[in-house]
């Protein structure tokens, strides 16, 4: 079974309860999948979830360069200079990531209103990012743009590999076909 989810921002990426927070229980009553990858609480978009364990690591493993695409809003304009850096991979420190796509984009269509709304600061603009990744390490868009020096005001995964989260409200679920994902 393959399961894509329009994770709201605020979900944790877990089934087992949290005191004041909402969980995947919350919104997804399967029994037996469990999450191919995580997104923090603090961003939304496309979570798959799987009962079958090797669907699971070939969906969240790294080795198997699966193209994880985030949409995220940032603060100010980043410059062609910036871009390239995110392109050929930033030094966080703990780690140098991998080469990413990365691009401006037009605010994506259809997309829904986040609850709360990211702040507003009527001198500062937003711009969004387009960013593939094949990689992915705890926070590392908002790493990468904050490292660069446009911090992520809002990030949304959507897509993973050929799968989408257009047409999926946020909450809502729908189970895939998983037999392209097998063998």
């Amino acid at each position: 079974m393959l399961i894509a989810f329009n994770k709201p921002f605020g979900v944790i990426c877990k089934f087992s309860p949290e005191p004041g927070k909402k969980t995947l229980a919350d919104f997804i009553r399967v029994k037996n999948v469990y999450p191919a990858g995580r997104l923090d609480t603090d961003s939304e978009g496309l979570l798959l979830l799987t009962d079958d364990g090797a669907l699971q690591a070939r969906i969240s493993s790294p080795k198997f360069k699966l193209a994880k695409v985030y949409w995220a809003q940032v603060e100010g304009s980043p410059s062609e200079d910036a871009l390239a850096a995110l392109r050929r991979g930033v030094d966080l420190g703990d780690f140098k990531t991998q080469p990413a796509g990365a691009r401006l984009i037009d605010p994506p269509p259809d997309l829904w209103a986040r609850d709360p709304p990211i702040r507003f600061r009527a001198k500062i603009p937003t711009s969004w990012l387009e960013i593939t990744l094949r990689e992915g390490k705890n926070r590392q868009v908002r790493r990468m743009t904050a490292k660069v020096g446009f911090p992520t005001l809002r990030l949304v995964r959507a897509a993973i590999g050929n799968i989408s989260v257009e047409s999926l409200p946020p909450g809502e679920w729908r189970e895939l076909d998983a037999s392209p994902w097998s063998g």
